[in-house]
């Protein structure tokens, strides 16, 4: 996701020179400034005095050690801090980092490595309006992202976006298959499923009507398409999805129990 985020801010005009990063592995750090020319760091230490933002893009698993490792040098710099990781709230974050410390909670989804990501963002109480700027700025420039009232929504956010790539690959992966099945070639299978996921996709963006419309205005009386539909809803999936993603959320809340508020 670091790598995403370097890449959609440089693509978005944002001067690699003003960007900078430090990684545990040098390998990692130097192939970051191999690929884009930004500053890498000798440690956290420097990374923090000469950033305005610190973006903690580390897995939920070792966020507190790191947290934890860069707290005296933040409350001594007053930097914003951006979190991404998953199910690690603004609780922990400030037990970890500082009361006192602006931090900005953020799920981005995997799309933001192709710039199409969805972002939501979450404040705390000591991030002024400059701050929710700059938080923006950074996660505008891999896709679209809007604020949340509620910290708890961002479980929500984790459930429908965070893990929603996945639920899609899901879908193309068992459309392939029945393609395969019905003795289509995998190449075919597998631009048809794709293409097609990219045009509904294009299609529900650029449209004003919900879902439901589109998929009716696709499904003409006595056709292929309302006999696969009703086939769809016959086996209960809207109750499936629902049963799914709420799973999801209530697996984001208890990683939080877990790894941040235990």
């Amino acid at each position: 996701m670091a790598s995403s985020l370097i890449s959609g801010l440089i693509a978005s005009g944002h001067p690699a020179q003003q960007i900078w990063a430090y990684d545990i592995n040098s390998e990692t750090l130097q192939n970051l400034s191999a690929n884009f020319g930004i500053n890498i760091a000798s440690d956290n230490e420097a990374l923090i005095d000469a950033a305005d933002v610190v973006v903690l893009a580390v897995k939920p698993q070792v966020i507190q050690d790191v947290a934890k490792s860069v707290a005296a040098f933040i409350r001594n710099k007053q930097k914003l801090v951006v979190s991404i990781a998953a199910g690690i709230t603004q609780n922990s974050l400030s037990r970890w980092l500082g009361d006192n410390v602006a931090i900005v909670r953020c799920m981005p989804n995997t799309p933001a490595l192709v710039l199409t990501g969805a972002t939501g963002l979450y404040a705390n109480s000591n991030v002024t309006d400059l701050q929710r700027d700059l938080a923006e700025s950074i996660l505008r420039a891999v896709g679209v992202c809007f604020w949340v009232a509620e910290e708890a929504e961002l479980d929500t956010i984790t459930a429908v976006s965070g893990s929603g790539p996945a639920y899609y690959f899901l879908l193309m992966e068992a459309m392939e298959q029945a393609a395969l099945g019905l003795g289509m070639s995998e190449h075919s299978a597998r631009l048809l499923v794709q293409q097609t996921a990219l045009g509904a996709a294009k299609i529900a963006l650029e449209s004003t009507e919900s879902p439901e419309q589109l998929r009716k205005r696709v499904s003409s009386p006595g056709g292929t398409t309302e006999r696969a539909i009703e086939t769809f809803i016959e086996g209960g999936f809207s109750e499936l999805v629902a049963k799914a993603i709420h799973a999801a959320r209530d697996r984001s809340i208890e990683m939080s129990k877990q790894l941040g508020d235990q």
